[in-house]
């Protein structure tokens, strides 16, 4: 998938002077044995951190070997100064783990004591300001460590493409859905650069493309993607010069940035100028791993591409739409399990959702656009929508945002779509969330969030959890379990 970082884990050792620095080699040595067997993708480095000095050497190889995200591996006790230094210094995601101790049988001269030393480290991340991933049990024997290494990468993965991202904006975020709008002052202090532009310049770049030649062959592969489920062949090529002046424009306006999402305007004017909905084009772009968030949803924007860092798949981006009918409930209860019915809901869009997360998926109209603009008549401007039912499977819903005030916060949740045929238009499923009705209320309507949700077609909370905590924002809200209350739940 294209317009994801591509990281490169460097595997750094610390000793402290007075334990044998070899303890520490031998034990990396070890670490990167068992990634190897896991095929985890390690870059075992040879500087080991003993002091200020080991750190400039270490920079110096992690240049070198074009590191872009780092394991600090506390091989015994370590030395805190140097070794959060080195994590102050490198200009990347870091990770901070330590060694158990190996056997009953080696407890003097091969006694680590790294379990004591990295409680001094994480003091000293908070002197420096810093924020290191630390995994939940961090102290461990080598396959523990490479499966946290495993754990690590994803995370990386979204604190290096957040930190490279450009959302590109066209249109101004509608009156009707001011749920929408954020203040941009918390994606500067993300390192997110942001490019607003009006409806007319998205006009401009797409008519600029009419005469393309390269716009036939885009056309093609839409039909063929499309299959059977195209049912306006006469709509196709207007579709594949939307589809193109859109990549065209951000490969041209990346600029010092190297990843892109969007958040776009798409109604009610759009379908009067180009003659059809951006939906269907939208879902194609999501599945390159170029999210493209309705309704100039900015902070959706960064929330899918939050989610194609987490999963390398395309995201989703629905509202939390209706609630399942209680006679849908109880005609399919052997299918929902020990579900309640407040812990079902629909997610739902007009039809944005890529191709390969929908059961037999159709190229149609826009449903509720048609009721506003072509009442009476057969549809014509509001075509371009794909819809369908949303494959089961586990999911992850997740949204970062601004309040009004300028704070970041964000929720996450794991669950999945269940196979319930949901029985209406669009991109569409019947989604299960553990307690989602308490979550809802307490969590959604509470702390003010919008209706748009990114959609992970993985669960991925956890690491969505950890990289927002890496990115310093700390309010991340996640689903309580039944009899665990939430600070405003009446207990009772």
């Amino acid at each position: 998938m294209r317009n994801v970082p591509s990281l490169k884990i460097g595997l750094l050792a610390v000793s402290r002077d007075c334990f044998p620095i070899e303890l520490s080699r031998k034990r990396r040595q070890k670490v990167v044995e068992a990634c190897a067997k896991r095929t985890i993708p390690i870059v075992e480095l040879d500087t080991i951190i003993e002091n200020e000095q080991d750190v400039l050497k270490a920079l110096e190889e992690v240049k070198a070997k074009n590191i872009t995200a780092l394991v600090l591996y506390l091989g015994n006790f370590g030395p805190e100064g140097p070794t959060t230094m080195m994590a102050q210094r490198f200009n990347g995601p870091v990770m901070l783990v330590a060694a158990a101790e190996e056997s009953q049988r080696d407890l003097i001269q091969g006694r680590g004591d790294a379990y004591c030393g990295l409680l001094s480290a994480s003091y000293n991340c908070g002197l420096r300001r810093i924020r290191p991933y630390i995994p939940q049990m961090p102290v461990g024997d080598p396959v523990e460590i490479a499966q946290m290494i495993e754990e690590f990468i994803p995370i990386a993965r979204v604190v290096v493409g957040v930190k490279g991202l450009k959302i590109l904006s066209f249109g101004p975020r509608p009156f009707d859905f001011l749920t929408c709008h954020a203040p941009i002052q918390p994606l500067y202090d993300l390192g997110v650069e942001i490019m607003e532009n009006s409806e007319l310049d998205l006009y401009d770049i797409v008519q600029a493309e009419k005469e393309n030649p390269e716009i036939k062959q885009r056309a093609e592969e839409i039909t063929k993607e499309l299959g059977k489920g195209n049912t306006y062949p006469d709509l196709v090529e207007k579709l594949a010069q939307y589809e193109y002046a859109l990549e065209k424009f951000m490969e041209k306006n990346l600029g010092a940035q190297s990843y892109a999402a969007f958040a776009n305007k798409c109604w009610p004017a759009f379908e009067k100028y180009f003659g059809h909905v951006p939906c269907y084009l939208n879902s194609r772009l999501a599945a390159k791993g170029i999210p493209v968030a309705c309704e100039a949803d900015i902070y959706g924007a960064l929330s899918e591409y939050m989610v194609v860092c987490a999963t390398s798949m395309p995201p989703a981006i629905l509202d939390i739409n209706n609630t399942v009918p209680k006679d849908m409930y109880e005609e399919s209860k052997s299918v929902i399990g020990d579900y309640t019915l407040t812990d079902l809901w629909m997610g739902f869009h007009c039809g944005n959702t890529s191709a390969q997360c929908i059961i037999q998926p159709v190229l149609q109209y826009q449903l509720i656009m048609h009721r506003l603009m072509e009442p009476g008549r057969e549809p014509n401007i509001t075509r371009g929508t794909l819809e369908g039912q949303i494959k089961p499977g586990p999911i992850s819903i997740f949204r970062i945002q601004s309040t009004s005030d300028a704070k970041l916060r964000a929720y996450v949740a794991d669950g999945e779509v269940l196979p319930i045929q949901p029985k209406s238009f669009g991109s569409i499923g019947v989604f299960a969330v553990r307690e989602m009705g308490r979550f809802y209320r307490h969590v959604l309507i509470e702390k003010r969030f919008p209706h748009h949700t990114a959609v992970a077609f993985r669960n991925v909370a956890k690491i969505l959890f950890s990289a927002c905590k890496m990115l310093g924002v700390e309010e991340v809200y996640f689903n309580y379990p039944k009899n665990v209350y939430y600070p405003s739940e009446y207990p009772l």
